[in-house]
């Protein structure tokens, strides 16, 4: 049998309207959309490198309190996409956490060198966008 690491995976998300979430996925985060189908109202979305978002609709379920998506931006790239999310209306997250060191400041934390900014998409999941 193989091993799951030589299969690809992706990320499932809950929302509660997912033509909402549709419309945040490709026109802010600029997803592209791919296969629609299955038992519930649902979505697929690709980003780099072949990865995936698959999105169902389920309302009346509440988001998850902690970060669901995360996307590894290259750091010469950070701020311009903070700039870009900033200006299509996304606000960032503030968190000041000392049992784990994490403060951001203007919604954006320094970590060991690397930056990192969480945001809400349209669903109430939150996404972190982060250096690697």
């Amino acid at each position: 049998m193989a091993r799951l690491s030589e299969f690809p995976m992706c990320a499932v998300l809950r929302a509660e309207d997912l033509s909402r979430a549709t419309k945040f996925y490709t026109e802010v985060l600029g997803l592209k959309p791919s296969e629609r189908g299955g038992p519930t109202a649902e979505g697929m979305f690709t980003a780099g490198d072949g990865t995936m978002v698959m999105i169902y609709e389920r309302p009346g379920m509440p988001a998850p309190e902690n970060t669901t998506l995360a996307f590894g931006l290259p750091p010469d790239g950070f701020d311009a996409a903070v700039a870009d999310l900033r200006a299509k209306g996304v606000a960032f997250e503030d968190y000041d956490i000392p049992e784990i060191g994490l403060k951001t400041i203007d919604g954006v934390a320094q970590i060991e060198g690397a930056k990192a900014a969480w945001f809400r998409d349209s669903e109430g999941n939150i996404v972190n966008i982060s250096t690697m």
